[in-house]
């Protein structure tokens, strides 16, 4: 086997395994977005994405600039799926599986049943942990 059997190899292995599951993942975002009254095509535009997805967080857009900064932008992830989450009725461990596990957390979120809540209403355990 030569070299360009296998680079053949690991393309066809890309093709084959990860390219569903960027197409997936795309088609869930999309479904997000459209659910929180945005555009889906937005959804796929670099950096653009983030400063929605700190909207739909309800969060400010200058928080997409904490994404430049190393580390940092580990906890802006964590902050903003955690939001997101909850934007849609979801808890705070769903937030981490939107990190941890997006390939099966995002189509969750998009194809499922959840309804994106503009305004959250708090529970007891909300008001508790704020006061």
């Amino acid at each position: 086997m030569d070299n360009n059997t296998g680079v053949v190899m690991v393309f066809l292995i890309f093709l084959i395994v990860f390219l569903p599951i960027v197409v997936l993942l795309i088609a869930s975002m999309w479904k997000v977005f459209k659910k929180a009254g945005y555009e889906g095509w937005e959804c796929i535009i670099p950096f653009y994405n983030y400063y929605v997805m700190a909207k739909i967080a309800g969060k400010p857009g200058w928080w997409v600039l904490l994404l430049l900064i190393p580390y940092i932008s580990i906890i802006f992830h964590i902050i903003i799926s955690i939001e997101l989450a909850k934007k849609f009725g979801k808890s705070a461990l769903f937030g981490v599986g939107l990190i941890m596990l997006s390939f099966i957390f995002w189509p969750i979120l998009g194809f499922g049943d959840a309804q994106y809540l503009e305004k959250r209403e708090l529970s007891i355990e909300d008001n508790l942990v704020e006061e």
